[in-house]
């Protein structure tokens, strides 16, 4: 899949959350911005507990069904 981000943040579901993907393997459910730093460090693409992680690299991460501030 070139030219796709490794991590995709998925569409927000109906019951709350947003499933995070890292090269097409679920790691988990975010309810906010930082769920989603703590998964891409766990999944070794941030690491260092105190890195700051930029959610909007669009090189990175794809935001679907809304961008970053969409939980909802």
């Amino acid at each position: 899949m070139a030219g796709h981000p490794p991590v995709i943040v998925h569409p927000p579901s109906p019951t709350g959350g947003r499933r995070v993907t890292v090269r097409g393997q679920i790691v988990g459910l975010a309810h906010g911005r930082g769920d989603v730093a703590a998964l891409l460090r766990e999944a070794g693409l941030a690491p260092g507990a105190d890195r700051v992680v930029e959610l909007d690299q669009p090189h990175l991460i794809e935001w679907r069904g809304g961008d970053l501030d969409t939980w909802r």
